[in-house]
């Protein structure tokens, strides 16, 4: 990078960090600190939440994922509206007028204070590891960049937001989340725009997108009802719907967000923008991923992506390594060729010319994905590295080599303000439910706002450290935007099957919650060891195995009874 994109990025970071802090004033007592009083306006929640989701990892790990596997990513959004109306008419009046902190305290009310501890425990898990990942995503970028080892920079990522998290509080996240998302937008058209004027005269945008349909990177649903396929329009409908109902609806880091809002109206009209902005910013994403494809049809791509670990093979095993990069680059000049032969041939309009083009394009993209393959085993041969993965490496190593001095900086701002958006979320969210579900319940019911105020900053500063040590582990895990969404899979159908025992099945009792809780837990661990299924579905699983057992469990409970 150049002095003016260390410019951009340092003023970015400064401002941020600076902008959080002065949020300090707002956080003195219990209500302002974790939930700005509820004072905050709808589109303000509204970009918060939507800033909340969409971390590094959808810039990094979904710009990846749809340069080797298309737009079929986007069919796991498919369930988002759907899931965001349900929580509107349900969840958001729900809590909002139960004047919560945390969606757990409801559940002591509902059942009994064991329940509310078992469900607030495993949220912080599953969004712990989650925060991790998220963090884990900025680092790769930073390691690039500075030459850093990923670990130096997962601590430094991780710890600055942290700080000015644990300072400002929930305003402090919500309003720097709300400059966030501009930074965002903005670094995403210029990347686009950027990428599309870097085609060859020859190839207009229309060529591009019809070399990515050929090689079926422009599929966005799959009708196919395979339980082993992790994007299908079922998966996107039925799983992920699911997985939205209960991140939206059961998470914390959520919940959070719509409780901040003025009244139940601007709650939900704020999570209503964020369904219906969602997907076609979703889709813009994966276009970028899509377009980085297309141009690398004519710009020799790096062979592994991932310099480090390249660099690393390359010393150990020279003539092995060159002698890959040899065939890898002449597959790459014949794909070039085919491609642009497809190109022109197509514009023809003669048909067996055409099918015969493509075929010769196929055959050589094939050829050529061969040879990357062969080094991506090469590299997990020589350097003893058998889960490597340089998916999340695409997309940052494409700005660095490609873009004009100010713009590297202002897209490596774009990815820091993406992941600073989420880690602070989330880690506010944490502390929320570890002091109110545990530490003021079981251990200082009867403390100050000062207090709990400064057991929030402790508490805030405790996930961060735990977050990084989690993102440390993280980057070797394969594509980023899939990481996460297992880790949340796992509990995120149990936890909402928790809430549906609570609010739609009045015959439940606190013994059957607390006890098909655990039992959705384990049969998502059974399923999945066990069962060769997406994980999108472990939401299914995880929720109607809790509901069954927790309703079967509570018909042992006598009438007259609450546990």
């Amino acid at each position: 990078m150049r002095f003016l994109d260390w410019a951009v990025v340092a003023a970015y970071l400064i401002y941020v960090i600076w902008d959080g802090i002065r949020m300090t004033k707002h956080s003195g007592n219990v209500e302002g600190y974790f939930l700005a009083n509820r004072s905050l306006p709808w589109w303000a929640v509204g970009l918060s939440v939507m800033a909340t989701q969409l971390s590094a990892i959808t810039l990094v790990g979904t710009t990846g994922q749809a340069y080797s596997d298309g737009m079929r990513f986007i069919q796991f959004y498919y369930g988002l509206p759907l899931a965001m109306v349900i929580l509107c008419i349900t969840a958001v009046p729900f809590f909002y007028r139960a004047k919560v902190y945390t969606a757990y305290e409801y559940l002591e009310k509902r059942f009994d204070a064991k329940t509310r501890s078992l469900t607030s425990f495993f949220f912080l898990i599953s969004r712990g590891l989650g925060v991790g990942v998220v963090i884990a995503a900025p680092s790769v970028i930073l390691s690039i960049v500075l030459g850093w080892h990923e670990v130096t920079t997962i601590f430094v990522m991780g710890l600055s937001t942290t700080f000015y998290t644990m300072i400002g509080g929930v305003q402090a996240v919500t309003w720097t989340d709300v400059k966030q998302m501009v930074v965002i937008f903005l670094g995403l058209s210029v990347v686009l725009i950027i990428i599309l004027s870097s085609f060859p005269a020859e190839v207009s945008v229309a060529d591009g997108l019809h070399l990515a349909g050929t090689t079926g990177r422009l599929t966005t649903i799959d009708t196919s009802f395979d339980l082993k396929e992790r994007y299908t329009i079922w998966s996107g409908l039925i799983g992920a719907l699911f997985l939205f109902l209960s991140y939206f609806g059961c998470d914390q880091s959520q919940v959070q967000r719509f409780l901040t809002a003025k009244s139940v109206s601007e709650g939900r009209t704020s999570l209503l923008m964020s369904a219906f902005l969602k997907i076609p910013m979703q889709f813009l994403i994966l276009l970028i991923g899509v377009m980085v494809f297309v141009f690398y049809q004519f710009q020799t791509p790096p062979m592994i992506f991932n310099q480090v670990e390249a660099i690393k093979a390359e010393t150990s095993r020279p003539a092995d390594y060159q002698n890959l990069q040899t065939q890898y680059e002449a597959a790459h000049a014949a794909r070039e060729q085919a491609a642009l032969n497809f190109v022109t041939v197509n514009r023809q309009a003669n048909e067996a010319a055409t099918e015969v083009a493509k075929q010769n394009y196929l055959q050589a993209d094939a050829q050529f994905n061969e040879s990357r393959k062969n080094a991506t085993e090469f590299i997990k041969t020589a350097n003893e590295n058998k889960n490597f993965n340089d998916i999340n490496y695409v997309f940052p190593t494409f700005v660095i080599a490609n873009m004009p001095a100010g713009i590297i900086g202002l897209i490596i701002a774009a990815i820091f303000a993406a992941a600073m958006s989420s880690i602070s979320a989330e880690l506010n969210s944490l502390a929320t439910a570890t002091v109110i579900d545990f530490y003021r319940r079981h251990f200082k019911p009867e403390a100050t706002d000062t207090h709990y105020v400064f057991a929030g900053r402790v508490a805030t500063f405790f996930w961060g450290i735990f977050a990084c040590i989690v993102a440390m582990y993280s980057t070797s895990l394969g594509s980023l935007i899939e990481v996460v969404n297992t880790f949340g899979s796992f509990f995120y159908g149990s936890l909402l099957g928790v809430f549906v025992l609570a609010i739609a099945v009045p015959r439940s009792r606190a013994r059957g919650a607390f006890f098909g809780l655990l039992f959705g837990i384990i049969s998502v661990w059974i399923s999945s060891r066990y069962l060769d299924i997406a994980f999108l579905w472990f939401n299914v699983v995880g929720c109607l195995s809790t509901v069954i057992a927790g309703y079967l469990i509570s018909l042992t409970v006598r009438e007259n009874t609450q546990n």
